[in-house]
C-alpha cells in the first residue's frame, strides 16, 4: 500500500472514505490532526502518529547508523521515517551493518528521504538516544551545554540533529544520568549551570 507523511492539517482524502484515528472532517474533506502515516489508497482514513521521529533538513549533522548496503552506497537508519542513502564515493572504506557514522544531510526529497555526505565513521563507542526536539538543549546557547558535559565526564561527544548522540570514553554512566536529566528538566532556565552542578556534586558522591 502507498504510504505518505502527513502534518498536522494536511488533507489526507477528498474522497468518502471510513473514518479512523487522528483524523478531522471539514467540508467533507478529510484532514490529519498528527504528524504521521496514512495509506493513500486504502478505503480507511486515518493517520498512525510518528512520534520522537526526526524530519530531516538540509545541512543537518547526524549521527547514523548502517542498516544495509546496496550497489551504489549504504541504506543508513538515522531515525527517520526511511532510510537515507549515502553513495560510496562518500567513503573510503567498506561499512558494515551496524556501523555508526555521522554525515551531513545534502538533501531531502518530497517525502522526506535524506541523501547523505561528509561521512565520518566511529569505531567503538556507544549510542544514546533522544527525543529530536530535545536536542538543542543538549548541545546548548554556543555549545555551552555539550562543553559542561564533555568536561564533567571527560567523554567524547558528538550531538546529532536526529536524537542520537555518540559517546565514548570518560564517564559514560554519568554522562547518561546528566542526558536523562536534560531530558526531564529541558523546560527549566539556566538548565547548563543545573547541569554543572549536578556533575560536580556526582563526581564528589563518587
Amino acid at each position: 500500500m502507498k504510504k505518505k507523511i502527513v502534518i498536522p492539517g494536511e488533507l489526507v482524502s477528498e474522497e468518502r472514505k471510513k473514518v479512523g484515528q487522528h483524523v478531522f472532517v471539514e467540508n467533507g474533506k478529510i484532514f490529519s490532526d498528527s504528524l504521521g502515516l496514512t495509506y493513500a489508497d486504502s478505503d480507511f482514513a486515518s493517520v498512525v502518529p510518528l512520534h520522537g521521529k526526526y524530519l530531516p533538513q538540509r545541512e543537518d549533522l547526524i549521527v547514523g547508523i548502517v542498516a544495509q548496503e546496496t550497489f551504489g552506497g549504504y541504506l543508513v537508519d538515522i531515525n527517520s521515517f526511511y532510510f537515507s542513502f549515502v553513495s560510496k564515493e562518500f567513503i573510503r572504506e567498506r561499512l558494515q551493518k551496524g556501523s555508526i557514522i555521522s554525515a551531513k544531510i545534502l538533501s531531502v526529497n518530497e517525502i522526506n528521504e535524506a541523501e547523505l555526505g561528509n561521512v565520518r565513521v566511529f569505531y567503538g563507542g556507544e549510542i544514546v538516544s533522544i527525543s529530536p526536539v530535545k536536542v538543542p538543549r543538549v548541545i546548548g546557547k554556543n555549545a555551552s551545554m555539550m562543553e559542561a558535559l564533555k568536561k564533567g565526564t571527560a567523554s567524547n561527544i558528538l550531538v546529532g540533529r536526529n536524537g542520537r548522540i555518540w559517546a565514548k570514553g570518560g564517564d559514560i554512566p554519568l554522562l547518561l544520568k546528566a542526558i536523562k536529566k536534560i531530558e526531564e528538566e529541558s523546560h527549566l532556565s539556566n538548565l547548563t549551570k543545573k547541569i554543572e552542578h549536578f556533575l560536580e556534586e556526582q563526581k564528589k558522591e563518587n
